[in-house]
């Protein structure tokens, strides 16, 4: 199977190609040239499989013959040896826990199958790769954890140093080895254009740049994982579903449409965002305007305002955008409008889905999973639907967000093994101006 860029002016690549190139060399998102579809059988058949089998499957399709018999299944039941929690709230709605990696966020699922691949692949090629990534929370924990002690792998972490919690930039700052970690005073798109505009450096050619951000197709197919094994815990076959999204920069969406164009019988994708509401009103309009700079919100790993998998999510309704949001060839927007609804949750209204699926549910969500079920509520209140199945997304556990349980809820979460130990580990991390030149004068100087 090939993958394309989305800007159409790079050559097409193998999947272990696009991996290890992580942004295409024309600024564009590799995507794949086509979509293998699965029979409602074999989606059936997942009942009866645990996680790391349904990811061996799913992504088989995509890395054709790329890797040796075998390989694949067992790198999958290697990365996948956590739960996946299904809580059920009320009726058929239900909250899917992606917490409970080793980060306690959903990022586990795709750092830590990238992290191996790109391993395997490394090592078959005897190389070595520079890993640039920009995080606006969770990002940068999972991929320093999941690539950290890899001898052929060296990261460099990019964050906006208001905009995370303590929590999450410890699982970051206190690593070491092979892990270095910046320190900006900006935005997650200033972090993201930086390491955009670094891939795109003759200069740093000889540095052998790759990404692990969601600009990475990498990224993307362990993702779609997920969506199939919520579908094939709680649906009747060929059952249509619901699934809310809380989303920042769209990849873990991208990872459920692509789900979904694979035979996922889902009857809605809800993205619910946060204050950054340039999509909503995208779909709503079919007029893109980015939002520069992005909000800060209490949902501060959605704080997004040009979500990169956009230029993903155009293309696979037959259209096309540049890196930098503008259109060349419309989408299908009746199709995309069919098929997709979102809402922008305001920080008022997250407090508030905090508070009252606490109260009424005991269900405890974090800032990022309240956005996700508050924008579940929203659309079942003005789409009625009684026996639909729903499933919304929690994406990182609340332990990661102690200060603002405790002002909604009044206690502090107890801390998952991930979690505990972080405060008495010293924190190594660099502060770095938010201009390109001193970021490029870092590589050259360190690496």
């Amino acid at each position: 199977m090939l993958f394309y860029s989305t800007n159409l002016q790079s050559p097409s690549l193998s999947f272990a190609q696009a991996l290890l190139m992580g942004q295409a060399p024309d600024r564009g998102l590799y995507m794949p040239a086509n979509i293998p579809v699965l029979s409602p059988e074999e989606i059936a058949g997942f009942s009866t499989m645990a996680y790391h089998q349904i990811a061996c499957t799913v992504m088989g399709r995509f890395l054709q013959d790329e890797l040796p018999e075998g390989v694949l299944a067992d790198l999958t039941k290697d990365a996948y040896d956590f739960d996946v929690p299904l809580e059920h709230v009320t009726e058929r709605q239900y909250v899917m826990r992606l917490d409970q990696g080793p980060t306690a966020s959903f990022k586990d699922f795709a750092a830590r199958m990238m992290g191996r691949l790109m391993n395997f692949y490394l090592q078959q090629e005897n190389r070595k790769l520079l890993i640039l990534t920009a995080t606006s929370g969770d990002t940068g924990s999972a991929i320093a954890h999941a690539f950290l002690g890899l001898d052929r792998i060296q990261v460099v972490v990019l964050f906006p140093k208001d905009e995370v919690t303590n929590r999450q930039r410890k699982q970051m700052t206190t690593l070491g080895k092979n892990i270095r970690v910046l320190a900006l005073d900006g935005k997650f798109d200033d972090c993201q254009a930086l390491v955009k505009q670094a891939f795109a450096d003759p200069d740093l050619s000889q540095l052998q740049l790759s990404s692990a951000n969601s600009i990475n197709i990498g990224r993307l197919i362990p993702q779609m994982v997920y969506y199939f094994y919520a579908y094939s815990r709680l649906a009747a076959q060929g059952e249509k579903i619901v699934f809310s999204v809380p989303s920042g920069n769209f990849g873990d969406m991208m990872g459920g449409m692509l789900a979904m164009k694979m035979g996922l019988p889902v009857q809605k994708f809800v993205i619910a965002v946060n204050g950054n509401d340039e999509f909503p009103a995208f779909l709503k309009t079919g007029r893109y305007e980015k939002i520069d700079p992005s909000k800060n919100c209490l949902s501060s790993a959605m704080n997004v305002g040009h979500p990169s998998n956009l230029a993903r999510l155009v293309a696979l309704y037959g259209g096309q955008m540049d890196e930098k949001g503008g259109i060349h060839e419309a989408c299908d927007m009746k199709l995309m409008q069919q098929e997709m609804w979102s809402t922008s949750i305001s920080d008022t209204k997250t407090q508030q889905t905090m508070t009252e699926a606490w109260k009424n549910f005991r269900l405890l969500l974090e800032p990022h999973g309240a956005v996700g079920w508050a924008g579940l509520q929203e659309f079942l209140k003005q789409h009625p639907c009684p026996g639909q199945l729903c499933v919304s997304l929690e994406t990182a556990h609340p332990a990661k967000f102690p200060e603002e349980i405790e002002r909604q809820l009044g206690f502090d979460p107890e801390l998952p093994e991930s979690l505990k130990g972080l405060g008495e580990k010293p924190e190594m991390f660099e502060m770095l101006e938010t201009a390109y030149p001193a970021f490029k004068a870092f590589l050259l100087r360190t690496y």
